[in-house]
């Protein structure tokens, strides 16, 4: 088990989009702004969005949801960083996710993608990613609450799931009952047994993992 996470909620700074998925459609590609920075090796958490070639749902099977999420816990050990909610769509992926401690958040992403991509498409005849990535920078225990009820209401919202904990792939059910799934979850669940099973963390803040539902067992 990760001997804990090491980002920092800041409580100033600067949070920047970045869209550079190309939908099927050529009328309704969304442009890039020039000039645009990334704010990594902040400390802060990131909300990461990106997505399946030209929107195509590649991840529309349960075994291909599967398999990314097998390839994002390999991904998290490897490259050391923290997983604080994910939901894995059948066209895209919300990550909330810590800086690693090796190498860069982009590097990471970048090892992440191309796991996924030999696993499900090895000889694929196009790209099984869109290039690039949406980075949030998330410094608020209030946004970062927002992100969390975003990403696991996303199924829901495009009417795959009638409640948030019908859909297996997504750190939803391990927040509602402490339940350990494929990937590692950095809450409160997980802190509270790191300290009880290791003894090297005090039990954390509410503010932690800022998810309604946390505080709602309290």
């Amino acid at each position: 088990m990760a001997q804990g996470c090491p980002f920092k909620l800041c409580l100033g700074g600067v949070a920047v989009s970045v869209v550079t998925d190309t939908a099927a459609n050529p009328a309704k590609t969304l442009l890039m702004p020039s000039r645009l920075h990334r704010y990594q090796q902040t400390g802060d958490l990131h909300f990461i969005t990106f997505s399946c070639y030209r929107r195509q749902p590649k991840l529309g099977e349960a075994v291909a949801r599967a398999a990314f999420e097998q390839a994002l816990e390999r991904t998290r050990r490897q490259y050391g960083f923290c997983v604080v909610g994910y939901v894995v769509m059948p066209e895209h992926i919300h990550l909330l996710v810590s800086e690693p401690a090796h190498r860069t958040l982009a590097t990471a992403l970048q090892a992440l993608k191309q796991s996924v991509a030999r696993t499900l498409a090895l000889r694929g005849s196009e790209p099984f990613w869109q290039a690039r990535y949406y980075d949030f920078n998330v410094w608020t225990a209030k946004k970062q609450t927002e992100k969390l009820k975003y990403l696991h209401r996303n199924p829901v919202t495009r009417g795959l799931a009638a409640k948030p904990e019908d859909w297996p792939w997504s750190s939803y059910r391990h927040y509602l009952t402490g339940v350990e799934g494929t990937v590692e979850i950095e809450s409160e669940w997980t802190a509270l047994r790191r300290e009880q099973t290791e003894g090297i963390l005090p039990r954390p803040s509410r503010a932690w993992t800022g998810h309604p539902f946390m505080r709602a067992s309290r």
